[in-house]
């Protein structure tokens, strides 16, 4: 939703930068404090890539899909990331894909074509290429999840999430640098930008590493079902976007699929 609101006004180059560079600013002292300073420095280049492929690249096409899409829109295609972490680890990690996970894969696929069938017509335009970015941000979600989960085991979350926030506004300053806005930006889109780089990223990354560290990345991968929920209806309440039945369905059978990939939900066990 924030993105929606800040967006036309900033760009998404530099709304994403003023996002990182605000929750850095957050993250950073904390870090501090915690006396996990020096893990990050001794781990900075993984933690500049995880940026990259984590924060960066992800923030930046999703920011750029608002422009095209609604906010539940959007919300909803953001709950594949957890499809493509396992579709990858099945590919890189080798992690085992049982026939429930397999079937959530399949499942998810369907919900996806079934939220975008009605934007994908005869030619291609601006909310196609949202859709694809939306999508390719979810794969980057993905990749990034395996990448942590393979490397950054020593690392300590909160040096992770200042870390990866630090590594990602280095990153996106120059392109930031040359597409400032020209013209004044609205005391609204300011507002949600930062409001959205302390809550929505900062605070935001310290309750979500800190549920990786108590019950673990699988637990914590659960709260990706409560994005398209809070997304449709703030968007719907806050800056009346539509909320169609298409969406609804398409969103319950992406949530199945979800569900059923990361091993939330199991098929019935087969009688011999």
């Amino acid at each position: 939703m924030f993105m929606r609101i800040a967006a036309p006004e900033f760009g998404p180059l530099a709304l994403v930068e003023i996002r990182v560079a605000i929750a850095a600013a957050v993250l950073t002292p904390i870090l501090i404090l915690d006396l996990g300073y020096a893990d990050m420095t001794r781990h900075w280049k993984k933690l500049v890539l995880l940026g990259t492929i984590n924060t960066a690249i992800p923030f930046l096409l999703f920011t750029f899909s608002t422009l095209y899409i609604t906010a539940g829109f959007a919300g909803i295609l953001n709950a594949t990331a957890p499809i493509f972490t396992a579709l990858i680890a099945w590919f890189w990690l080798s992690d085992r894909m049982n026939a429930s996970r397999v079937a959530g894969l399949l499942v998810g696929a369907a919900g996806v074509y079934v939220l975008v069938r009605d934007e994908v017509g005869s030619s291609f335009g601006d909310s196609q290429l949202a859709i694809m970015a939306a999508v390719l941000a979810c794969f980057f979600y993905g990749l990034s999840g395996n990448y942590a989960k393979r490397h950054m085991q020593e690392v300590r979350p909160l040096a992770v999430a200042a870390g990866t926030q630090i590594g990602a506004a280095i990153i996106l300053l120059p392109g930031a640098v040359l597409t400032w806005p020209a013209g004044s930006v609205s005391p609204a889109a300011w507002a949600a930008a930062i409001v959205m780089g302390i809550f929505s990223t900062g605070v935001a990354y310290i309750l979500y590493f800190r549920l990786i560290a108590n019950v673990g990345p699988t637990n914590a991968i659960t709260v990706t079902y409560l994005i398209p929920v809070f997304a449709m209806i703030l968007g719907a309440i806050v800056i009346d976007e539509p909320v169609t039945l298409t969406m609804v369905v398409g969103c319950a059978v992406i949530l199945l699929g979800t569900a059923l990939a990361t091993g939330m939900l199991k098929l019935p066990a087969s009688r011999r």
